[in-house]
């Protein structure tokens, strides 16, 4: 008998780690899937001390995650390898040899050698969390377990592609405005801290009553020079509060809530949620995981939002306790009735996956359209809005002049 250090999954999603005596690996993983928990890891307890090579231990490799496309070429490659017929160990270290990413190279090299000792894939990618999240855990240990690894990794190459090229349209979205947005700033600072003080001696020099516009702006213009130090150390002070006051439970939930709820944004960011939850259960799901670990998996995946996670953990509760996916899923108040329906239909029809990723292509154009509605709206909203506020500077500086004119016309 050998004893084995193992890391689970329970029903409710809480982590658990011990040690099991087993006469081989495969044994102390039968034993605890009996269970009925999801196994994250088991490792021999006396581990070689080579597994992670020479000169870098396992703290050091992986501490960094590669690109998302580093990650996806990484699942296709290994899968046409597999496929082809090359033994899994050597695919994965001719891959990591071979990978033009510094920090992917590394990793893969380490979970070739942990796996040549008798590791599952799973198990060894598990041991890279920052780098392999739990919905690839989960993926590989259903295509492991299924004997279907290659259409596993293939899968996984798809949701990660997926997932890039989401994040990539709405990062490209808000570049352009966000870099005007921050020039036109720029800007309006120069107008305010540079030209308006300038004239505003002028003014002075002549004596001259100025219009309220005009006085206005010369108020702010002193404040903004008089005051710099201490509007910075403000913004700072509540920049940091605002931070802190997030990161209690209560904030959190608040801000959280406020992220589904804002005005024209809220919709949006929701979409984003409904669309990764389908697709993440649909994608899980045609790779043989259960719905009981589906739902495991996305808790951890959506703790990005509090509410999310808090109705992932509920619905898989009520799964737990023998309700379906739909009611379990409308019983949290959290998503859009079309969403609980088109579950119930693909549960009554017996194609659930096919159902939920049919719906995520649906969120997947809501968010393709706001995308393009938002591009075009919002540079001329920040160009016409921008000028606006300077067009108004530049009024109330020619306003003096104007009153100078006619002063020196009527001498």
């Amino acid at each position: 008998m050998a004893k084995f250090t193992y890391t689970v999954r329970d029903l409710e999603g809480k982590i658990f780690k011990g040690s099991i005596d087993a006469p081989n690996k495969n044994q102390a993983i039968d034993y605890l899937q009996s269970k009925g928990v999801m196994v994250i890891d088991v490792t021999a307890a006396v581990m070689s001390k080579g597994v992670f090579g020479f000169g870098a231990s396992k703290a050091a490799i992986g501490s960094v995650k590669p690109a998302g496309h580093v990650l996806a070429f990484f699942a296709e490659q290994l899968s046409t390898l597999i496929a082809g017929g090359v033994p899994l160990v050597r695919a994965i270290k001719l891959l990591g040899d071979f990978s033009s990413d510094k920090y992917l190279g590394p990793v893969l090299v380490a979970v070739a050698r942990d796996v040549a000792s008798g590791n599952t894939l799973h198990g060894s990618l598990a041991k890279f969390p920052k780098i392999f999240d739990y919905t690839w855990i989960a993926m590989v240990q259903a295509g492991e377990v299924s004997g279907q690894l290659p259409e596993s990794l293939m899968q996984v190459a798809n949701y990660v592609k997926s997932n890039e090229a989401l994040k990539s349209k709405i990062i490209t979205a808000i570049t352009y405005p966000g870099v005007l947005f921050v020039m036109a700033m720029g800007v309006l600072f120069y107008f305010v801290a540079g030209i308006v003080p300038t004239f505003a001696e002028i003014f002075n020099d002549f004596n001259i009553d100025l219009p309220p516009l005009t006085l206005a702006i010369v108020s702010i213009s002193k404040a903004v020079r008089n005051h710099i130090i201490l509007i910075i150390f403000g913004v700072a002070a509540l920049i940091t509060a605002f931070v802190f006051a997030i990161k209690t439970p209560t904030g959190k939930r608040l801000w959280h809530k406020f992220h589904l709820t804002m005005p024209i944004f809220g919709n949006f960011i929701a979409n984003i949620y409904y669309e990764r939850i389908l697709s993440t259960m649909a994608t899980l799901l045609n790779s043989g995981v259960s719905i009981i670990n589906v739902l495991a998996v996305m808790e951890d995946a959506f703790a990005g939002n509090v509410l999310i996670q808090t109705a992932i953990v509920q619905a898989k509760k009520e799964v737990a306790s023998g309700k379906s996916t739909s009611e379990s899923f409308r019983k949290t108040g959290m998503f859009p009735g079309l969403m609980t329906e088109m579950m119930m239909m693909g549960e009554e029809s017996g194609r659930l996956p096919h159902i939920l990723q049919t719906l995520s292509k649906f969120y997947t154009e809501q968010i393709n359209q706001f995308i393009a509605r938002f591009s075009a709206l919002i540079d001329p909203i920040l160009i016409v809005g921008i000028g606006a506020i300077i067009a108004v500077i530049v009024l109330s500086i020619f306003m003096p002049i104007f009153k100078m004119s006619e002063i020196g016309s009527n001498m």
